[in-house]
């Protein structure tokens, strides 16, 4: 049985650090286009985040760990902005807290998130809660706070990090199979809601991503892990696309086009490949 963070808002804290907000490089501009990325201190939110900036765009980081997140933000003009995602009231003061220091928010990258591997009936009760705390309520909190500000702007895109379980399920990762089956029933229904109002939802469904399972090694030779960074390209060209989902690799659509057209068969696939 593992726990694991994702390089995010569950990364192990400093206690040292200060809670100040810290500006790295370069005063910002407020007139440049602004990105929110939480699970920003590695992995794909680190990734997204230096992509972004290679396209000059002002970022915001969030996480725990800050000397993760200002590893994130050398070279660059970004704040950092720590914080616990799953605490109380933790959405709300980050949102304050971007939109005080920027004025506007043009994309918010939810990708902060954990995972637990081992069977359900040996998962504790409490980290049943904490990864539906961090990867699904977490989540739609912080949309709720940032939405209001796209909305009244007339632009934005929210982009919701996904996973290949949850769309059709993974053995020993129920509950967060559970919490990426959440995610992407909301992002289509808050498309639906959003239409006309010009901001828009991209749901991100990434591949395997390094050496490791939920904190385990990952020994299949089949399907290939892929890097961080080529999730990150895939984000950027969804952004710049206004493309309502990214699937990464592409061949990532199959599992659940299968669970749709042919149920019986992805029943039977699903024990030796799930």
């Amino acid at each position: 049985m593992t726990f694991t963070g994702s390089g995010s808002a569950y990364d192990p804290p400093d206690p040292a650090a200060p809670s100040k907000v810290r500006a790295h490089g370069p005063a910002r501009r407020l007139d440049r286009r602004v990105a929110l990325v939480t699970g920003a201190s590695s992995g794909i939110g680190a990734a997204t985040a230096r992509r972004f900036a290679m396209d000059g765009w002002q970022l915001l980081l969030n996480g725990r760990d800050r000397r993760c997140l200002e590893r994130t933000a050398s070279g660059t003009s970004a704040l950092v902005l720590p914080a616990d995602l799953a605490a109380p009231g933790g959405p709300r003061l980050l949102a304050q807290s971007a939109l005080h220091a920027t004025g506007r928010i043009d994309v918010l990258f939810a990708g902060a998130g954990i995972g637990w591997t081992g069977p359900f009936a040996a998962m504790p009760h409490t980290d049943i809660d904490r990864v539906l705390a961090l990867d699904l309520n977490a989540t739609l909190h912080l949309v709720r706070e940032v939405l209001p500000s796209m909305i009244a702007a007339g632009r934005g895109r929210v982009v919701l990090l996904g996973s290949v379980a949850g769309c059709v399920g993974v053995r020993e990762e129920a509950v967060h199979s559970a919490a990426k089956a959440g995610l992407a029933a909301f992002a289509d229904a808050l498309r639906q809601e959003l239409r006309g109002t010009g901001v828009g939802v991209t749901f991100v469904v990434p591949g395997r991503i390094g050496s490791t399972r939920r904190g385990s090694l990952y020994d299949r030779t089949t399907p290939r892990p892929v890097s961080p960074g080529c999730v990150a390209r895939e984000i950027w060209e969804a952004v710049r696309q206004d493309r309502d989902e990214a699937y990464t690799p592409t061949w990532r659509t199959l599992p659940a086009r299968i669970r749709t057209l042919a149920p019986g068969l992805y029943r039977r696939l699903l024990h030796p490949f799930g």
